[in-house]
């Protein structure tokens, strides 16, 4: 499928007006306002306001009366950092920026919306799902609180992210695990302080306890972990006492991190290991330590059917050449997984990087490659037709 030059021209800009415009998870106010006026312009039917400021519409076939249903999922949201790309469209919201492509992946849902609903000789109903709060703030559980699969229901249910890591016309699909789990780690060290030169032997050195911890916290993988199933466990940031004060011992020490891993059993070996860990210092040194361990993502798994469609579908529409031979997981996380762990589908990782687009997510100079909205439109769209055809033959 071809989507024509005024219509790509209209998405382009569509993009760059989000990026020059990012919201946080759920302050995304203004952005969807700006897809309800997009659906509005086309005539398409929407709720908005679901788990806060997410967005559902929905085009309904011309063919033959049906029940089934398939989703299409986007992401609203954008992070707090400050812009450096130097591209004309760069954000004009200080401190936070489309650093991961959100603006591109709703702006490719809502051509997928226009071209659906302009050539809609399909039976059954496709929706669209907006969703906000992506960045590890719960936007997918927030949706399915408010009860997204029964206000909405679908039988399979699809996701898109464009992926630097391939390049342009490649796409990474794989069933099962195609991201990994994410847990945000805290912990706070409460030891004893004092002076460094006068009476360390009288306290308890919470940065001599921190010390220890990050060296042997990051062996447990290597050690309660099966090497068959990938996991990550990072301690990231350290704070503690001041640079000034540099013969003060503090009281305390506080360390943030993050666990990673591809099934449960992995996660769970990993977060034993560090709740041992700690009580083993408590009781070595006579601390105490705060560990808090919050889940932000479940695994992202593909389901083998859903699977099985998107590859026919890239492989009908781009060649089969276009799909990554050996493709592996991300240790990346992704919301859409807690959408997948309550309806089958899958997520796809479409190629985005060229000669002028070589900055990876997350990175401050990062700028979505427009390259590939005709890409998105087009797979987008036949996952559509060929979810609503092999859920009606059975």
């Amino acid at each position: 499928m071809a989507i024509s030059s005024e219509h790509l021209e209209k998405l382009t800009a569509f993009r760059r007006e989000l990026h020059q415009w990012p919201e946080l998870g759920f302050e995304e106010h203004k952005t969807s306002r700006k897809v309800c006026a997009y659906l509005d312009a086309l005539g398409v039917d929407y709720v908005s306001g679901v788990g806060g400021t997410g967005v559902v519409a929905w085009v309904d076939g011309s063919g033959p009366a049906s029940d089934t249903a398939v989703g299409l999922r986007a992401d609203l949201d954008a992070l707090p950092l400050e812009e450096h790309s130097g591209v004309n469209h760069a954000s004009r919201n200080n401190g936070c920026m489309h650093a991961c492509g959100h603006d591109g992946h709703t702006t490719m849902l809502l051509g997928a919306v226009a071209e659906l609903q302009r050539n809609n000789d399909f039976s059954g109903r496709v929706y669209f799902v907006f969703q906000p709060a992506e960045e590890g703030v719960g936007g997918a559980r927030a949706m399915l609180e408010d009860d997204l699969f029964g206000r909405f229901p679908m039988g399979e249910i699809y996701g898109l992210h464009n992926w630097p890591a391939l390049p342009v016309g490649r796409f990474g699909l794989i069933p099962g695990p195609i991201m990994a789990s994410g847990d945000r780690v805290d912990l706070v060290i409460h030891g004893r302080g004092g002076h460094g030169g006068l009476n360390p032997h009288g306290c308890i050195d919470p940065i001599r306890i921190a010390a220890e911890l990050i060296h042997k916290a990051h062996t447990i993988v290597g050690r309660e972990v099966d090497p068959l199933s990938p996991a990550v466990l990072s301690i990231c940031a350290i704070e503690s006492g001041q640079l000034s004060g540099f013969n003060v011992i503090p009281n305390t020490a506080r360390l943030c991190g993050t666990i990673r891993a591809l099934d449960d059993a992995a996660a769970d070996a990993v977060r034993d290991g560090l709740r041992r860990l700690c009580r083993s210092l408590e009781d070595y040194y006579g601390a105490r330590i705060e560990l808090t361990i919050d889940t932000k993502f479940l695994a992202t798994v593909n389901d083998p059917q859903a699977t099985t469609t998107a590859r026919q579908v890239i492989e009908s529409q781009f060649g089969a050449e276009a799909l990554q031979p050996d493709y592996k997981p991300s240790m990346g996380s992704e919301d859409f997984a807690f959408m997948l762990a309550e309806c089958p589908g899958a997520y796809i990782h479409v190629g985005s990087a060229d000669d002028d687009h070589p900055h990876g997510l997350h990175n401050q100079r990062y700028d979505f490659n427009d390259r590939i909205i005709p890409h998105g439109v087009s797979l987008l769209v036949g996952l559509a037709h060929a979810s609503l055809e092999r859920q009606q033959a059975g």
